[in-house]
């Protein structure tokens, strides 16, 4: 019998299996879920999978039935409650297909719950499907162990978002070669419901980090003496972010 740990790891929308989900209860499968148990992994009748979403946590179920484009699911036991992750915002400038879809994944590893794709002036494209990007997210949150699914919005200028961010939350702006700006805080300091902003390739321009300064909700910050890629920017900020937000308190958020 299969580790618990190792059976296959599918979101259910909470329509399906909703917050107050019973032993017993059916599930009716997606058709990719399907076509992915019984053709990808050859999983059948009577096997066992994990079934979660951020409202009713993560249940073991059994494969009932299982066609081609269809079948169902029994709940059998419940293995982890809800546990919403902490608020945490992921402002980016859009890059191309395979580095923006690096950004949702790794973001979607590293804890974020809201992804706001950026236009600035230096963004070398305008457009996404965020319907494809959440799916990425999915497959992600799948793999990683989280519950919920971050949300993935359309996307906005940057004086967009400048001008609509939340009173009382900290947006961190990674700005290359920062010299003679404060550095805290910094983004070990970062608390639940904050957001990380990242520049394109070729980063932000001079008028844009002039504007970012003037706001005094902007938190300038730097992540090494080395140029990095967007996506490795990314990355290195998250991880320091997220570093911050687990090891403190959740009273302390």
């Amino acid at each position: 019998m299969h580790s618990i740990t190792r059976l296959p790891r599918l979101y259910v929308a909470p329509q399906t299996l909703p917050e107050a989900a019973e032993p017993g209860t059916p599930c009716p499968m997606q058709a990719d879920q399907a076509r992915y148990l019984g053709t990808v992994l050859r999983r059948g009748a009577g096997e066992q999978v994990r079934l979660f979403n951020a409202l009713a946590g993560e249940w073991l179920a059994s494969i009932t039935e299982i066609r081609k484009d269809k079948g169902s699911f029994r709940l059998e036991q419940r293995l982890r409650a809800p546990a919403p992750l902490p608020p945490l915002t992921l402002a980016f400038a859009l890059l191309k297909r395979d580095a923006t879809d690096l950004v949702v994944r790794m973001g979607t590893e590293l804890g974020v719950t809201h992804f706001l794709p950026l236009i600035t002036e230096r963004t070398n494209t305008h457009r996404i499907n965020p319907d494809r990007l959440t799916s990425i997210a999915m497959e992600a949150a799948e793999q990683c162990e989280r519950l919920d699914i971050p949300a993935v919005a359309s996307p906005q200028p940057l004086a967009s978002l400048l001008g609509a961010w939340p009173a009382g939350q900290t947006l961190f702006a990674a700005i290359e070669r920062l010299e003679d700006a404060p550095l805290t805080p910094t983004l070990l300091d970062a608390r639940a419901g904050d957001g990380l902003l990242i520049g394109p390739e070729g980063g932000l321009s001079e008028t844009e980090c002039r504007s970012l300064r003037l706001r005094p909700f902007v938190a300038p910050v730097t992540l090494g003496t080395l140029v990095l890629r967007a996506d490795t920017a990314v990355a290195a900020g998250l991880a320091l972010m997220a570093g911050g937000l687990r090891s403190r308190p959740v009273s302390a958020q």
